[in-house]
């Protein structure tokens, strides 16, 4: 057989093969979404006001904060990141996997070639010295008649989809978890300031006690309760210290830095960044759209929906074409003659007889991985639209303890500047100002940590909504 009629041949059989078949298992329907029409705990009359999310960059949320120094390190953290490196190798190694479903669409081909010189014993044979040289090509083709390779091939562009997606999420992830350690930072920074300035006015209201007890004006247990009351200030400042460098080294790690690397640019106090006024949170459809975790959740299913398909499959024959071509010559010039081609052409079946049960019980264990993964998909949807239901409620109502805050802390400090010129005329007891002096650090103090966690909360409501994240091409 000439070397061009066996080729034909192979693809005739194999056309006629792929005109039969049929792909067997279930074919993927996308569940459809079931998202309320709004969101309950939408505070219409505050800063969290329903606004299209398409009139908002989600994307880059973090620049309605209008703080360079976040926006810098965010965006550093979203290239250098642990995290991120470990999901974009995921995502190449997804690619990878999905061309090597593809390839098994296609023949596989060898190419071998050989020489070989034999000489046979004068006592048992002629004695005689023989060569043998050889080159072909092998081919070997399973025929796809059931579709269990384009079954497996659909598995493996979902689950590229899905590391997309979990790479996109870890994005999402890493922007709120660098935003909510550097508004933790800046919140301790500014609880720091607050017991210092306190420390300082206790200081004072210590030397006036001194003074009044050198003039025997008060006893000496003033003097010994003031220098308690100034003490207790100062023995919270080491904690407040520890944590703010724990914030530090939290954000050190999450860039992909040694500990204490960011220390220098972030020593410097600065105030919390200003609230947008409004926040794009959009209707419950949109947000069930944007986050790239149920996306995640969603390729996952379609997967594993397409396995069921690859084990249906294995119950099925498989169909092989096998054929070789090649040149075979007692001389090395007689290899290039026509008359030393050699071909050879083979087709096989072959079919599960009896397994006990085995292929069958693969197809319900992937049934039941299928239904695992329609189950978590639609927790994950349950799960997203609570964290948003919390992340508003959380929002709106620390701005309203923040509010109440704002006026405590003024009645505060003007309660402790009377308490203190009272006492100084001798109309109070030193009781009096203790009691005052302690109500304003513990109010100021209560008015930093909330208007630090109203910003966290904002951060919180953002990373629910599913911003942080952009499409490839997309660019910030």
């Amino acid at each position: 057989m000439k070397i061009p009629t066996l080729a034909r041949a192979l693809f005739i059989c194999a056309g006629l093969g792929l005109a039969g078949c049929a792909t067997v298992g279930p074919d993927y329907v996308m569940p459809q979404l079931k998202a309320p029409a709004a969101w309950r705990q939408l505070d219409e009359k505050g800063a969290t006001q329903s606004t299209s999310a398409e009139n908002y960059d989600l994307g880059s949320w973090w620049l309605t904060l209008k703080d360079p120094l976040l926006s810098e390190l965010i965006e550093k953290a979203v290239t250098a990141s642990p995290d991120l490196r470990s999901a974009e190798a995921k995502l190449r190694e997804s690619r990878a996997r999905n061309a090597v479903a593809g390839s098994d669409r296609f023949p596989t081909v060898t190419g071998s070639g050989s020489a070989a010189r034999n000489r046979s014993s004068a006592k048992s044979g002629s004695g005689a010295t023989t060569s043998l040289f050889s080159a072909g090509f092998d081919a070997s083709w399973e025929l796809d008649i059931f579709g269990g390779t384009r079954r497996g091939m659909e598995a493996a562009g979902a689950d590229l989809e899905s590391s997309l997606a979990t790479l996109q999420g870890v994005q999402v992830t890493l922007a709120a978890e660098v935003a909510q350690n550097y508004l933790e930072l800046r919140t301790l920074q500014k609880r720091i300031a607050i017991a210092r300035d306190n420390l300082a006015s206790q200081s004072e209201t210590l030397q006036l006690t001194e003074w009044r007890a050198q003039a025997g004006l008060v006893a000496t247990q003033d003097v010994e309760q003031a220098r308690s009351n100034r003490e207790q200030t100062r023995a919270a400042i080491p904690t407040l210290e520890a944590s703010l460098t724990e914030a530090e080294h939290r954000l050190d790690v999450l860039l992909g830095e040694a500990p204490g690397t960011l220390h220098g640019r972030l020593s410097a106090v600065k105030e919390l960044p200003l609230l947008p006024d409004q926040v794009a949170v959009g209707i419950p459809a949109e947000t069930l759209r944007q986050r790239p975790d149920l996306r995640a959740a969603e390729r996952k299913l379609a997967a594993e929906t397409a396995r069921v398909g690859v084990a249906e499959a294995a119950r099925y024959p498989s169909f092989t074409l096998s054929g070789s071509i090649g040149l075979e010559a007692l001389t090395l010039g007689g290899v290039a003659g026509g008359s030393a081609a050699k071909s050879s052409l083979l087709g096989s079946v072959t079919a599960p007889v009896f397994d006990a049960g085995k292929l069958r019980s693969r197809v319900e264990i992937q049934d039941a991985v299928r239904e695992q993964a329609q189950i978590a998909y639609q927790q994950s949807l349950l799960t997203a639209l609570q964290e948003v239901e919390n992340a508003l409620v959380a929002l709106s109502r620390r701005q309203q303890r923040g509010e109440a805050l704002q006026s405590a802390a003024l009645s505060a400090r003007n309660a402790a500047e009377l308490a203190r010129q009272r006492y100084g005329a001798g109309l109070i007891d030193f009781q009096s100002v203790v009691d005052t002096e302690r109500n304003v650090l513990g109010v100021e103090d209560s008015l930093a940590e909330t208007r630090g966690e109203t910003a966290q909360a904002l951060v919180a409501l953002y990373k629910a909504l599913g911003g942080g994240w952009r499409r490839e091409g997309e660019s910030n």
